[in-house]
């Protein structure tokens, strides 16, 4: 299912120890919200504007990161032309440190909250199958 190039895991070996670690928690959870979603059958892992991105057939391509110039920071970054940060917004309101329409924002210190970040990952995995929903398909029963 998970196809990887080799340049990812050079930029995952590039970042500082403390990043890092953040960095491997949030793709290890794309992956597994991957596994468990239905019609996702291939996750790929590249490198896009120098950044880890993951792409699937029906999906909108988002990335991880984390910049020198904002050191106490890491974030998901998506396609700022989809409806997706705007409907998480819509969404988890509060739940989240939003960047305009492109992106989610944690610091490195934050607890994650997992369930609503696996919410928002499923989304942009499935979005061109989801796009015309309301809420993506995102459930609100949380």
């Amino acid at each position: 299912m998970l196809k990887t190039s080799p340049k990812v895991n050079e930029k995952f070996a590039n970042y500082p120890d403390s990043v890092r670690e953040k960095l491997q928690f949030l793709r290890s959870l794309i992956i597994e919200t991957a596994e468990e979603t239905k019609g996702v059958t291939e996750l790929e892992e590249t490198l896009k504007w120098g950044e880890p991105a993951f792409v699937t057939k029906y999906g909108s391509t988002f990335r991880i990161d984390w910049k020198e110039k904002t050191p106490n920071q890491y974030a998901v970054y998506f396609q700022c032309t989809s409806r997706l940060v705007d409907s998480f917004r819509m969404i988890f309101d509060q739940k989240f440190r939003y960047e305009g329409s492109r992106a989610i924002v944690f610091h490195l210190d934050q607890k994650i909250p997992v369930h609503e970040l696996k919410e928002c990952i499923k989304a942009s995995l499935t979005y061109h199958n989801v796009k015309e929903l309301e809420t993506l398909g995102i459930q609100r029963n949380f």
